[in-house]
């Protein structure tokens, strides 16, 4: 399974990333399964770098922030009105009112909404796309979120979605052999609780849940990213990488490697 950064920028695009967006890929019967974790603000653009948008085979959201769905809207547009006509509906996984949340941001009537282009189904369970497992379990987040457990049955991806430190958080991570976990918050400041997590959280976390790897992202601009990365460094022992656009990892069992 091979693990593409496209927007790591935390709460809003920064001036070097677009906002959240993941690109997973991995091979199976004859042919490359591609699926998208969360499309955030200005994601679609830098996804054309990686990935024909078209060839995408679902999209999964962890949330209904706008840093983290917004650019489905774009997609939308690009599968309705492509000059090769109409493209095939896609699934697109997501809370609860997803299809609602993307008609009113799209300005929109709820039906038919996007549901000619996305075949919007909310995370109830394990689902399988292709060769791809994925366990969308609750997190803690001001509004409905969700961490990803993803496993193409070779490796195991982690990604914890926005979650302040909690119980599912842990399950998401646990034995994962890349653990994707945003860093939004610093040790010291006055932030609210249940809402983000900081390098300390997210390194306390991967030492518990005993991953291979940690790759922190969602770090919001007004950051400087070596703060985070040192205090990660201070509660994980293991290898920790900060996300950047265009980072790749291919996350094999007990093993992950940037080609």
């Amino acid at each position: 399974m091979r693990l593409t950064v496209v927007g790591c920028s935390g709460s809003y695009p920064g001036p070097d990333s677009p906002a959240s967006c993941y690109l997973l890929e991995t091979e199976h019967d004859g042919r490359t399964w591609r699926v998208v974790m969360d499309l955030g603000n200005g994601a679609l653009g830098a996804l054309h770098k990686y990935a024909d948008p078209l060839a995408i085979d679902a999209v999964l959201l962890s949330h209904l922030h706008a840093d983290h769905c917004l650019d489905l809207c774009g997609y939308h547009v690009l599968r309705k009105y492509h000059p090769l006509g109409p493209q095939p509906r896609i699934p697109v996984w997501g809370p609860v009112g997803t299809a609602a949340r993307m008609a009113r941001a799209y300005d929109l009537p709820p039906d038919p909404g996007m549901s000619g282009e996305f075949d919007f189904r909310e995370w109830d369970g394990p689902v399988r796309i292709g060769p791809f497992t994925v366990e969308a379990i609750p997190v803690e987040h001001p509004v409905p979120a969700y961490g990803l457990r993803i496993s193409d049955g070779d490796g195991v991806l982690a990604y914890s979605g926005d979650t302040g430190p909690c119980r599912g958080l842990d399950e998401v991570a646990r034995g994962a052999d890349l653990f994707l976990a945003e860093a939004s918050f610093q040790e010291g400041d006055d932030s609210p609780p249940s809402v983000h997590l900081t390098g300390a959280e997210c390194g306390d976390t991967a030492s518990r849940a005993s991953v291979a790897r940690l790759v922190l992202t969602h770090i919001p601009p007004w950051h400087d990213p070596e703060v985070v990365l040192r205090e990660a460094t201070a509660t994980y022992s293991g290898p920790i990488d900060l996300a950047a656009p265009g980072a790749v990892y291919d996350v094999q069992g007990s093993h992950v490697s940037q080609p």
